[in-house]
């Protein structure tokens, strides 16, 4: 992540003569912009509201629904949205949807922030009917369609009502994904847990029927929520139980699951479908599209995904095309294709499939051994350079790792780095001085790792920089690092044994990140808001 932070201030010195006039004109302005903040008057900026303490509760009684951006000046995310934030409230008035925007700056606004809960920028919270106390979380895209469509579904009806047979066919054929739940009740509590659901998932169309004329045309005789598609299958149908009813989180996934591809080709406008899906691991095919060979074996990844539905997302990969950036993520090059390999989710841990066979038997073979916990993951290591023990700070790879980390003879300090990573960098000065100041200790030793080209099996790294303290003896411990990046507090970490000595708290200026850490983001996927 990358902030830019610009700071533009001209200082103009009082004219001869003119010391006076210029205090009073100063005094002035100053009185006219007290004035103004302390007003309720709704003023606004690019067609979106700006509120303060003094204005927003007129705001929230005079719209209906008002999505509100809590924003910080510095944060970058925060200005890469607000263009597509302009644009979506113009975009509202134009089209006559009720609904408004407003922005809050919560570093100056500290009192809205505390009471409405915000610890990163952006957060963009929901307030209806002037409802001031249990605001909506907003679960869309951040990006001017994205929160249009979020909006108009709050605005209107989040299901079209769909009443006779050729409004339905209509309906079901007007684009490639269509929702559509059939309930004898429009006002049970199975359609009314489908209503919230097609309020939150505003990238898909829904319709509801009630007639007994389109459960025949639909050879339906209970309340199903059906899944229409212009691929696969064609349809999908999701049946009420009668007994458990309907769930929002459970109705919501499967609708994610089913609305993908069988398999799924890795391009830049499926990469959201992808990684929202949820779906805990990924079975990957590298491929060379330009190579016919590499193409024909589609048929057999095809064939093994309908068995794993739900549970393995299967996606074809073309290593000389959209894919070409994300290789090194998985220690690769385009030479390596054809390539399986399969990716756990929840830890990014990757495993081979070492086989040359990719029939469809040998796929599911290998997916399930993998799920039963039969096969161990691959992990990357990189080539320790020649002079990789003789620096200060020592340079580990994944084969030297645990030769120097779990010595019993020493106590070992690790940096788990990402080079992209902008926090790392800021610290790589402190961690030199740290590596040459304990370079000829006996028993202490400065390392670091690159952790996009290395894996531990035992150590998952979560966030860029990661510290990890490897104290003498057996055991094999580990102590995460969480204080202050200097090279004194360090030393005192150190000396101390690995924990720091007690001191008075110091407070200090809330920095623009305080984890001061970047996540990984494998295949495209990024982070959108900076904590507080």
């Amino acid at each position: 992540l990358l902030w830019l932070l610009v700071l533009s201030l001209a200082w103009l010195g009082p004219a001869l003569g003119g010391e006076e006039e210029d205090e009073e004109v100063v005094a002035e302005e100053k009185k006219v912009e007290e004035d103004e903040v302390l007003s309720d008057e709704l003023k606004e900026e690019a067609g979106v509201l700006v509120l303060h303490e003094h204005n927003f509760a007129r705001a929230l009684s005079e719209h209906r629904l008002l999505l509100v951006e809590f924003y910080a000046p510095w944060c970058g995310h925060c200005q890469r949205l607000a263009p597509a934030f302009s644009q979506a409230a113009t975009t509202l008035r134009n089209e006559s949807i009720p609904a408004w925007l407003g922005k809050v700056d919560a570093t100056a606004q500290t009192a809205l922030a505390s009471e409405f809960g915000i610890t990163s920028y952006p957060t963009l919270k929901l307030f209806r009917d002037g409802n001031r106390t249990h605001p909506l979380a907003y679960t869309g895209r951040m990006d001017a369609e994205g929160i249009v469509r979020w909006m108009q579904r709050r605005a209107g009806p989040s299901a079209t009502l769909l009443q006779d047979a050729d409004t339905a066919a209509a309906f079901v054929t007007s684009q490639d994904l269509v929702v559509v739940g059939f309930f004898k009740d429009l006002g049970g509590e199975a359609a009314q847990v489908f209503y919230e659901v097609a309020s939150e998932m505003v990238d898909l169309p829904f319709g509801v029927a009630q007639e007994a004329e389109l459960f025949q045309v639909y050879r339906l005789s209970a309340d199903t929520v059906c899944l229409f598609k212009k691929f696969d299958e064609g349809r999908t149908d999701f049946p009420v139980d009668l007994a458990q009813g309907l769930d929002v989180a459970k109705l919501t996934h499967l609708l994610r699951v089913h609305s993908l591809k069988l398999v799924m080709e890795f391009t830049n406008e499926t990469t959201n479908q992808i990684f929202n899906a949820k779906i805990p691991h990924h079975m990957i095919l590298f491929l060379n599209k330009s190579s016919s060979a590499q193409l024909a074996l589609q048929d057999g990844f095809r064939a093994a995904a309908g068995t794993f539905r739900g549970e393995v997302l299967f996606v074809v990969v073309d290593v000389t095309g959209y894919g070409a950036d994300v290789l090194p993520f998985f220690g690769m090059t385009p030479a390596d294709a054809p390539t399986l390999c399969l990716v756990k989710m929840e830890n990014n841990r990757k495993y081979r499939m070492d086989q040359d066979s990719f029939s469809d038997v040998d796929i599911r073979t290998f997916i399930q051994a993998v799920l039963d916990g039969k096969v161990k993951p691959h992990l990357m290591s990189a080539e320790p350079p020649e002079d990789w023990d003789t620096r200060p700070v020592k340079v580990l790879v994944g084969k030297t790792f645990e030769q120097v980390a779990f010595d019993e003879t020493k106590n070992v300090f690790v940096k788990f780095y990402a080079p992209w990573c902008s926090h790392c960098q800021a610290m790589a000065a402190a961690w030199e001085e740290l590596g040459e100041r304990y370079k000829d200790h006996e028993s202490i030793v400065i390392a670091e790792m690159d952790s996009t080209a290395n894996e531990l099996e035992n150590i998952t790294i979560s966030g860029f920089p990661t510290l990890h303290y490897f104290p003498a003896g057996p055991g094999r411990k580990m102590v995460e690092y969480k204080s202050a990046r200097d090279v004194d507090t360090f030393s005192k970490f150190l000396e101390n044994g690995g924990v720091l000595p007690e001191e008075p708290p110091v407070v200090s200026k809330t920095p623009e990140n305080s984890t001061g850490r970047e996540e990984p983001s494998p295949l495209g996927t990024d982070e959108s808001r900076d904590e507080l």
